[in-house]
């Protein structure tokens, strides 16, 4: 809403890009602080902070890439930017999966360490670990609670690293973006078919009775 309301008065997009670019990357590195002990406070303001980040640069490259093409190629450019979008994100939760489950799994023989069963150790390690969550609230003794909370805020934190990463190439690359003033005046387009390749379709009156 606030992008919106703001590139209707001021015409510019360009600088709400790199906002919401740097925003997401500091809300992506503050993450890393995150622990077995944050506080709920922290937690929040975080999520806050790089979800305004996010939604910052939601619609704002739709617009961006929109101005920077011909009415003819607007669909186009516009269904591409979608398309990679959705790839994008599908291959960061993939990867960013594949980092915490890694690091779940070297954490294995610290959750051994503690005395706990190779059963339970294997149920929260590896690829099973965040399947196997809700596991925590089984466990009594201090020790391993202590061990499994730390082993997942070590994990996520090796994530948020590299989601921080993330965030840094696309301020790195938002300086390629072309700065163009958007104006309020309105190019209809003909779009479809071209004239002399579309039917022809005769109006033929059917005889009165």
């Amino acid at each position: 809403m606030i992008t919106g309301a703001t590139i209707h008065h001021t015409g510019r997009y360009l600088e709400l890009i790199w906002l919401g670019l740097i925003m997401m990357a500091i809300g992506n590195g503050l993450y890393i602080n995150f622990n077995s002990s944050s506080s709920l406070g922290e937690i929040v303001g975080y999520q806050l902070l790089s979800g305004f980040g996010a939604g910052f640069v939601f619609q704002t490259p739709i617009i961006a890439i929109q101005a920077m093409v011909s009415q003819e190629e607007t669909a186009t450019a516009t269904a591409t930017l979608g398309f990679i979008r959705n790839m994008a994100t599908a291959s960061s939760i993939v990867i960013g999966g594949v980092v915490f489950q890694n690091s779940m799994g070297r954490m294995h023989s610290k959750l051994l360490a503690t005395g706990m069963s190779e059963a339970l150790a294997a149920q929260l390690s590896g690829d099973s670990a965040a399947a196997n969550v809700e596991t925590i609230k089984t466990i009594m003794d201090p020790a391993q609670l202590g061990a499994v909370k730390e082993a997942f805020s070590w994990s996520l934190r090796n994530m948020w690293v590299m989601y921080t990463c993330m965030s840094a190439v696309g301020i790195l690359f938002s300086g390629f973006i072309l700065k163009t003033q958007l104006n309020k005046e309105h190019v209809e387009t003909r779009t479809g078919l071209n004239l002399e390749k579309q039917p022809v379709v005769e109006n033929v009156q059917s005889p009165s009775v």
